[in-house]
Order: structure tokens, then C-alpha cells, then sequence
């Protein structure tokens, strides 16, 4: 990341409504980048890029409405956690210990549970270049065992936006935090996603089955519609008659990322092109693996700042992440994390024009 000018960061009230909320905007600007941060799930909330010709538009699904913040689009540019993604049956066993999980529905516990880090109240301070986050989640909370302090920080620069995961521990635990911030390169609510073109740096990914629970050993992609190792349209395999495929409408899996520098800097994941804008966003991350999601249920249900409701398709999310299920896959990385240790992980979203 570059850094000509010193980013310049301003904190006001979230209050759209006028109902009071104790929720905070942090606003962050660094050469023709904006991003907007929220305490909500410290979600990133807006960013805004310019296209190739200089032109600014916000290309995150997003609302102004904190009643559909904290419903139908509850999850959306949030800071998944204590467990992003999905762990079986809702339990866990650390050291001999079984743990029940506080469950979502369909067998699993979602993204750390029905009340995760996406609908607490985080507390924020700025930082050189950006604002942090930082949440105590306490021993039991959704089941997870261990008192875990956590802390997100976001630094902006002329060229992207860097997120620093941190996490610790009283008592063995798991986690596996990542962002969900659904992308559309031409501006939010210009229709669907289908034409930008994605390359996935992942030779495997992670069949599912009906729960999207992994169903065994991960699978070459090799010439299945999951092969995105060069870049295709995300539409051009999206409705072929895979068995995959029709269990999430479209694509909400994991992809095995090509391993990862051995001194843990950060690695491209994925790189997003729009043709229509010129904008790309390179997605680089320290984790083993990524989710992309391309919004297959979405039904119409948020509408955001252009006015035209979010259908299916309408954004992307590239979620950075251990594998889902990790903690019952030994062959998987693990997301164990221990008293004395510390959880970190890197992500950066470089934006760009073609």
C-alpha cells in the first residue's frame, strides 16, 4: 500500500433516522478513496473508487436504514466472528471438551452464531491512517469457550484498504474472523454482477453438501465451473447444471488458496474486473482460503442508496477465511487458538483501474 498524504479521518454519529442510536461513522479519505466504517459489527459500511475515467461511485451493497442493518442486511460489509462461515452439528470438542454452540438453523452455527460480532456494538479509536475496532467477547459467549478480546483495524491508502485481524484468549477456543463486504466495480445497484470478471489464485475448492457443510477432501477445479484460475465471467459458469451449483443457486463456496508466503505477508486471493467501469479490486490475505459469494438469495428485500433493490447477483462477497468446518477437519489449517497466543491475519483490497 502507498501513502502520499496523511488519510484523514473523521467520527460522527450513525443517526440516519433520528432515533438516537449510539452507533458511530467513521470516515476515512486518502486520494480518491473513501471509505466509511461503522461500529455496527464494524462493518465497512461505503467505499468509493474512482472508474477509469476519474468518475467516483460507492461499490458496496449498502444501507442507510439501521433497521435493515440489523435485519435483511444484517451481514453485509460486517466483521464476521467468533467463527465466520459455518461449524457442523453446532459443537465443538477442544482437549476432550465437547462445546455446544449456540445454533443458527439447518444443522450449523453461521458466522459465530445468532448473536455474533456482526450485531454487537464495537468501540472504535482512531489510529494513524484509519480507525480500530475492539470487542470482549466473554467465556461462553454463544457457546465458544474463552474470554477473547478482539481487534480490527482499517488503514486506508491512495491505492486500498488494508484490515488487520488481531484476537486472544483466557481458555482454548476457536476463531475465524473475516470481512463480508458485497461488491459491485460499476456502483451499487447497477444491476447484476454476472459480466466482471474473476481469477481466484486456487487450484481446489470445497464441495458442500445441502447444509454447505464440507463434504470431504477439497477438489481440483480443473474443468468444472469452479475454475477461475484465469479470469472468466462470473456468469459464464454459473447457471450450468452442476450439482453445486444447484444446491446454492450460484456460487457460495470455498476456494483453497495456492499457498502462502512462508513469512506470512499477504498473498493475492482474488482479482475483480468490471469492464464496464475499468475498476478492479485485487483481494490479497494472509488466510488459507476464500468464500465467494454471489448473492443467490437475494430477494429484493434492501434498497440501497441508487434506489433500486438488491435482487440476485447484485453484488459479490470475497470473504477471506479458514476453511469452513475447520475445527472438524484435522486436515485442514488449524483455527485453534490458545491462551498466550495471538490470532492475526492480513487483508488488503487494492483498487485499481484496467
Amino acid at each position: 500500500m502507498t501513502s502520499a498524504e496523511p488519510t484523514e479521518v473523521q467520527r460522527a454519529p450513525f443517526d440516519p433516522s433520528g432515533a438516537g442510536a449510539e452507533i458511530e461513522r467513521w470516515t476515512l479519505r486518502s486520494g480518491p478513496l473513501t471509505a466509511t466504517v461503522i461500529t455496527l459489527g464494524a462493518a465497512l459500511h461505503t467505499l468509493t473508487a474512482p472508474d477509469r475515467d476519474g468518475r467516483p461511485a460507492q461499490i458496496l451493497l449498502s444501507t442507510e436504514d439501521i433497521d435493515t442493518l440489523r435485519g435483511p442486511a444484517r451481514h453485509y460489509g460486517i466483521i464476521a466472528g467468533r467463527y465466520a462461515n459455518r461449524i457442523a452439528d453446532s459443537r465443538i470438542t477442544l482437549d476432550g471438551e465437547d462445546h455446544d454452540l449456540a445454533p443458527t438453523g439447518n444443522g450449523v452455527t453461521l458466522h459465530g452464531g445468532p448473536d455474533g460480532f456482526a450485531d454487537r456494538l464495537w468501540a472504535a479509536e482512531q489510529v494513524p491512517g484509519g480507525v480500530r475496532m475492539t470487542l470482549h467477547s466473554p467465556d461462553g459467549d454463544q457457546g465458544f469457550p474463552g474470554a477473547m478480546d478482539v481487534d480490527v483495524t482499517y488503514t486506508l491508502a491512495p491505492d486500498g484498504l488494508t484490515i488487520d485481524y488481531r484476537a486472544v484468549t483466557t481458555r482454548p477456543t476457536v476463531v475465524n474472523l473475516t470481512n463480508h463486504a458485497y461488491f459491485h466495480l460499476s456502483g451499487e445497484g447497477s444491476g447484476d454482477v454476472l459480466g466482471h470478471l474473476l481469477t481466484l489464485d486456487a487450484d481446489a475448492y470445497t464441495p458442500v453438501d445441502e447444509r454447505q457443510i464440507p463434504l470431504g477432501p477439497i477438489e481440483p477445479v480443473a474443468g468444472t465451473p469452479f475454475d477461475f484460475t484465469t479470469a472468466r465471467p462470473i456468469g459464464k459458469t454459473i447457471h450450468e447444471d452442476h450439482p453445486q451449483l444447484r444446491l446454492a443457486n450460484g456460487f457460495d463456496h470455498n476456494w483453497v488458496l495456492r499457498e502462502r508466503p512462508a513469512d506470512g505477508s499477504p498473498a493475492r486471493a482474488a482479482l475483480l474486473e468490471d469492464p464496464v467501469s475499468g475498476r478492479t479490486l485485487e483481494v490479497l490475505t494472509t488466510q488459507p482460503g476464500i468464500q465467494v459469494y454471489t448473492a443467490n438469495g437475494f430477494t429484493g428485500t434492501v434498497t440501497g442508496a441508487a434506489g433500486v433493490p438488491y435482487g440476485p447477483y447484485a453484488g459479490v462477497a470475497l470473504e477471506t477465511q479458514h476453511h469452513p468446518d475447520s475445527p472438524h477437519r484435522p486436515a485442514y489449517p488449524s483455527t485453534v487458538l490458545r491462551p498466550g497466543e495471538e490470532f492475526r491475519s492480513t487483508t488488503v483490497l487494492r483498487l485499481g483501474v484496467a
